[in-house]
């Protein structure tokens, strides 16, 4: 596969990175800033949209030959979105959450054209379903670097995997981007060629 344009990764993310790496392609990545405070009464998939659009909006300015990929990811349970934890107790909580249960990965990405504005976007669910976990798994896990800077508190890529009994939709999708969605949105925009 080969870009048509140079591409603007914007996000900090490895995961992401290894994704886009994985299809060969060649991209400088940066980690822009915006507000991903959502506004009252956006619901999920529009404000994760418009926040990737923030991002790549923000990348934009540096990077005026490029293709602009952004991203946002949220983990939600019964409707609440559950953001990364930061510390082993929130990450404790979190997971005997969502032991035995089912939760939902929505992943939005927008791919802008730096040059004329014209951008492709999309949003992905992904359903998860955790085994029930024993809480001496739990407080193991917790305590583990792996799980306190990602939404959720897991990461299903690594040891985290292990939690998982079942996912219906894109695997990619819960590791950070819904790759084979943007792959092929970039070969249908002409941006990607084979």
């Amino acid at each position: 596969m080969k870009l048509t344009r140079p591409l603007c990764l914007a996000s900090a993310s490895p995961r992401r990175r290894e994704l886009l790496e994985r299809f060969g392609l060649e991209f400088v990545q940066i980690a822009p800033s915006a507000d991903e405070s959502a506004l009252p009464g956006e619901p999920p998939a529009e404000h994760l949209l418009r926040v990737a659009g923030l991002k790549a909006e923000a990348a934009r300015a540096g990077h005026l030959e490029h293709l602009v990929l952004a991203g946002d990811t949220a983990v939600f349970l019964d409707g609440e979105m559950l953001g990364k934890p930061g510390e082993a107790e929130a990450a404790r909580r979190m997971l005997s959450a969502l032991s035995g249960r089912t939760h939902t990965v929505l992943t939005a990405y927008v791919i802008l054209d730096a040059r004329d504005g014209e951008r492709c976007s999309g949003a992905v669910e992904t359903r998860v379903t955790f085994r029930r976990l024993p809480p001496e798994w739990i407080q193991w896990y917790s305590r583990l670097d792996e799980p306190l800077d990602k939404a959720g508190a897991y990461g299903i890529q690594g040891i985290g995997g292990a939690m998982v009994e079942r996912i219906d939709g894109s695997y990619t999708n819960v590791v950070g981007f819904p790759i084979e969605n943007i792959i092929w949105d970039m070969i249908g925009k002409g941006w990607l060629t084979l």
